[in-house]
């Protein structure tokens, strides 16, 4: 008998069990026997396998999201373009700032007025002196000692002068302008240079006052003397300026 049909026998023949009056009930054994027995039918319950069939990891086809693989070398050059555009994107962006901060700060000194002045030329002339140091011979205290000595003192005196004013100016850039006087030039040749250098200059400018103001002019020793040692105290460099 088939399985269905013996699934309808018992069925059956438990409903006729249940249809007999009750004096004629099966008895408890017979109605274990037939639950068993419809337990144990594989169309009932019970345990039972299943077979499926699935596809290998090889034959899956890929996901909608990922390029196949003949493509995944565009992909990540895509990839690695929009990662160095967006690299490429902060550098040019941090060098606008750069160039908007230098030239804001440009715009504020031009136009703000912190300009920082330009140094003045220094002077071709103090009063009515020439000290451009074309003028000058290269060895003025010899030069001087030569007019000395062919009795052209006040020339001799002059070139002193106007020598020393020229190596403080153009070889120690001291600040003398075309209206200071012997005076001022003093001034700042004592706050500009060092003891020795600046007590030279001192002297210097006392005989060269008492020659052209006072008509006196200073002994053959004295004069001389200026002469000798003016190379060493103001050379052409600045050597004779303070530290």
């Amino acid at each position: 008998m088939r399985s269905r049909e013996r699934v309808l026998a018992l069925l059956l023949a438990a409903g006729a069990a249940c249809a007999q009056p009750v004096d004629e009930a099966p008895t408890r054994a017979q109605v274990e026997q037939a639950v068993k027995q419809a337990r144990e039918h594989p169309d009932l319950g019970g345990k039972h396998r299943e077979m499926q069939l699935r596809l290998r990891p090889s034959e899956q086809k890929p996901r909608k999201d990922e390029p196949p693989p003949q493509l995944r070398w565009l992909a990540d050059l895509v990839r690695w373009m929009s990662d160095a555009g967006r690299v490429l994107v902060w550098v040019l962006g941090a060098l606008a700032v750069a160039l908007v901060l230098v030239g804001l700060r440009r715009w504020i000194l031009v136009r703000g007025g912190f300009v920082a002045p330009a140094r003045p030329a220094p002077p071709s002339h103090v009063q009515n002196l020439d000290i451009r140091p074309e003028s000058l011979p290269p060895d003025i205290g010899q030069a001087a000692a030569q007019l000395w000595q062919r009795g052209e003192r006040r020339a001799a005196l002059s070139l002193l002068y106007r020598g020393a004013l020229s190596r403080l100016v153009h070889g120690q850039g001291l600040p003398i302008r075309a209206a200071h006087t012997e005076g001022e030039c003093v001034e700042l040749a004592q706050a500009r240079l060092a003891a020795a250098p600046s007590a030279f200059f001192t002297r210097l400018v006392g005989a060269w006052q008492l020659a052209v103001y006072a008509g006196r002019m200073p002994a053959d020793d004295e004069a001389l003397a200026l002469c000798r040692t003016f190379e060493q105290e103001l050379p052409a460099g600045n050597e004779g300026a303070k530290a």
